[in-house]
């Protein structure tokens, strides 16, 4: 048998190091060659690592959350043949396995012997001390006063039983006429009951876990703090009426075809967002603020926000401009999907160029989005209601929805961003002229 360091391989574009987000497997853990054995994240996406070749595990090298450098140790383990372990600052022992500290060097030095003490003189027999008499203990767990008596205790006592949440009413006093003392309340703290009702099960709970920031979820933090601190964010909001709009996704999901997906809004925002940009270019950009560069794109690809059970990742719709609704709206399940499964691929989650975010029949009145750097738009859907709309001096019950969108003040003006919503607002609200064009 022989040992075999696996070493965190290239994973391409550059990348230097990895973080550990999930092992596979454990220590003892028999594997074979292309099994996945750990989930690795860089500043891209999750990469799945698989095993070199068959063998057991003898050593995990980091645990979740730790960075690893590529061509560092990853994992240990024991295979068949010579394996490849030759490089002598590679601990291939298991941690449970580390050296024991060394036994202290033997005392060489004899002894003295130790003086003897004269004994004690003997004692007569004596009768055992009698032990003194034990207070009964009491137990303040039930009334012990008559219903509507008020408690006897000094004002000190009153409040120093409030702070501490007694209840006067259910103490037995040892003071004068039965009066509560300080030392009534220390043994009733001392026996750990609880002077009131017990059925009501109100208690303090003062437990604190704390949970380490790692994978994805850091990711997501970093992502968001950077994102907040590098760009001033200017927020617009819009109401839509999606009356018509709503009748005619209705009737398209009633008849569509058993191969075409449900249509829900998405599609439809996405079709008004390929239309509007040409308008307002500037909208559909990436912004290099340290080369000081905007990349404006010709080609829309939407990025969806979407929530997994790890944490928010956002697939790309790439080349909206050139699917239709139907087309659209298939893409959009199929990456959902993906990325909930935790399958995406790291180019299916980059590359964006506008991202849109919702949350769904909870999406409140308004949201504040924030940008998807580097990106400098991003639009936000919010619930849709019935509500009471005035028409034509006439009130109508109409479905609406507010758009909330936040833009990078930098490379969009104010003036242009409510330009933009403004457009896909008509778009929306007269949803014919989304076929157009």
């Amino acid at each position: 048998m022989g040992t075999y360091v696996f070493k965190l391989p290239d994973i391409g574009e550059g990348i230097a190091e990895a973080e550990i987000a999930e092992w596979r497997v454990a220590v003892g853990d028999m594997v074979e060659e292309d099994q996945p054995i750990v989930d690795m994240l860089t500043d891209k996406a999750a990469v799945e690592v698989p095993a070199p070749t068959d063998g057991k595990i003898v050593k995990l090298h980091g645990e979740p959350g730790d960075m690893v450098p590529v061509s560092s140790a990853l994992i240990t383990m024991e295979v068949e043949g010579d394996g490849n372990a030759i490089d002598a600052d590679v601990d291939i022992r298991p941690a449970e396995e580390a050296d024991p500290e060394p036994d202290p060097e033997p005392d060489t030095q004899p002894k003295a012997e130790s003086a003897q003490e004269p004994s004690a003189p003997a004692v007569p027999d004596q009768k055992p001390a009698s032990k003194p008499a034990q207070k009964p203990s009491r137990k303040p767990a039930g009334r012990t006063r008559p219903a509507g008596d008020k408690p006897l205790a000094s004002p000190a006592v009153r409040r120093r039983a409030r702070d501490e949440g007694i209840r006067l009413a259910y103490l037995q006093g040892t003071g004068p006429a039965g009066q509560i003392t300080h030392a009534d309340l220390d043994e009733h703290l001392a026996s750990g009951q609880i002077a009131g009702p017990a059925a009501t099960g109100l208690v303090q709970k003062t437990g604190v876990e704390d949970i380490k920031i790692i994978g994805i979820r850091r990711k997501i933090a970093e992502r968001m703090q950077d994102a907040k601190q590098r760009i001033p964010h200017f927020a617009y909001v819009e109401e839509i009426d999606l009356t018509e709009l709503e009748a005619l996704r209705k009737h398209m999901n009633t008849n569509r075809r058993d191969d075409q997906p449900k249509l829900t809004l998405l599609p439809f925002l996405m079709k008004a967002i390929v239309q509007a940009v040409p308008h307002y270019p500037q909208v559909n950009s990436n912004y290099d603020d340290a080369a000081g560069v905007v990349h404006q794109f010709e080609g829309v690809h939407i990025g969806i926000a979407t929530q997994t059970k790890v944490g928010l990742t956002v697939p790309v719709v790439r080349h909206a401009e050139a699917r239709d609704m139907w087309d659209s709206a298939a893409e959009v399940k199929r990456l959902a999907d993906a990325a909930r499964a935790g399958q995406a691929t790291k180019d299916e989650l980059s590359g964006s160029t506008i991202t849109i975010t919702s949350l769904g029949a909870l999406g409140g009145i308004v949201t504040t989005p924030v940008i998807n750097s580097p990106e400098v738009a991003i639009i936000g859907v919010n619930k849709l209601v019935e509500k009471p709309v005035v028409i034509d001096g006439q009130i109508a019950i109409r479905k609406t929805m507010n758009l909330s969108s936040s833009f990078d003040h930098r490379i969009v003006d104010g003036y242009d961003a409510a330009l933009f919503i403004q457009k896909i607002k008509g778009l929306l609200e007269f949803p014919a002229t989304l076929f157009t064009s």
